[in-house]
């Protein structure tokens, strides 16, 4: 059977990128039989990833059959899966993400979590020596500089750096000029309508029995985001409900900056804020100076 390989809902260009790179590896070095797929529509950074890099877009799936064999990468958050991802045969786990619990497997797997800023970071180190061509280095490269932020993420450690700079110059690209592109391509919101950028890049995750919808847009041009606030905090009420989570919270990350601007629709959120990033809540919105992470600035830090 096809190995199917996949990253987590609301694919950003990691979970885009990696599935594609380990599926190639999987297929081309290991000999195996290996697909890469989407839990959901990439957003518009990753579609720009793709195209530059002459990559057909991934078979989204909505549905995985029960046995199916899988590696997971880029998550090892259930909440973030197929519903029946116990049912799956998943032989591996690639992540840089906490350990979450609660996946089962049918036997003994290989796991690989690691420190770094990026999938496509542990990918790399994995495949050692291999020879890679040119759009498997292209996808690595974006998808470190995306989930770096072009090392600006305190995620960011100075292995994800040094491959980046060598996958670079093994391309002839210049950094900071690709980064651009792809923060150009991340910050275009306009074909959207809120609650789909309320889900573009988002995680469930409980604080003392609440359940929260924790959503990131990250721009060089927050204004675009930030004018739309009034209907962005309508539709959380919506989202939430559909979503079956009590709250959505909205960080609105300034990548040039480097700050973050929460959305502040009520009092929860307004009492969590508080709470959580020692800050001072005046208004319907809150700037939090520095804050770039969600999985190091913001998940490990959310209390009620």
């Amino acid at each position: 059977m096809t190995t199917l390989v996949f990253g987590h809902k609301s694919p950003d260009t990691d979970s885009t990128g990696s599935p594609l790179i380990w599926a190639w590896y999987l297929t081309e070095v290991q000999g195996q039989k290996a697909e890469a797929v989407l839990l959901g529509e990439p957003n518009t950074e990753a579609a720009f990833v793709l195209n530059r890099w002459d990559c057909p877009k991934p078979r989204i799936v909505t549905e995985i059959a029960d046995g199916t064999p899988a590696v997971i990468v880029d998550t090892n958050n259930p909440a973030e899966l197929p519903a029946n991802v116990n049912a799956l045969d998943v032989t591996a786990i690639i992540d840089h993400h906490k350990l979450v619990g609660g996946l089962e497997t049918k036997g003994p797997i290989d796991i690989t979590i690691r420190p770094l800023a990026c999938t496509a970071t542990i990918m790399h180190d994995l495949m050692g020596d291999t020879a890679l061509p040119d759009q498997i280095k292209g996808l690595m490269l974006s998808c470190i500089l995306s989930d770096t932020l072009e090392f600006r993420s305190p995620t960011t450690t100075e292995h994800d750096r040094a491959v980046a700079e060598k996958l670079a110059a093994d391309l002839g690209i210049d950094i900071a000029a690709y980064a651009s592109e792809l923060f150009e391509a991340k910050s275009d919101i306009s074909a959207f309508a809120d609650a789909e950028l309320l889900r573009m890049d988002s995680k469930e995750y409980e604080v003392a029995g609440t359940k929260f919808r924790v959503s990131v847009l990250e721009t060089t041009a927050p204004k675009l985001v930030l004018d739309r606030k009034d209907s962005l905090m309508a539709s959380m009420v919506d989202v939430a409900a559909q979503d079956g989570v009590d709250q959505v919270l909205l960080f609105v990350v300034d990548i040039l900056n480097e700050e973050a601007t929460l959305l502040v629709p009520n009092d929860l959120v307004k009492t969590l804020a508080e709470k959580s990033f020692a800050a001072t809540v005046t208004g319907d919105t809150v700037v939090l100076p520095g804050v770039m992470s969600r999985k190091k600035q913001i998940i490990p830090v959310l209390t009620m």
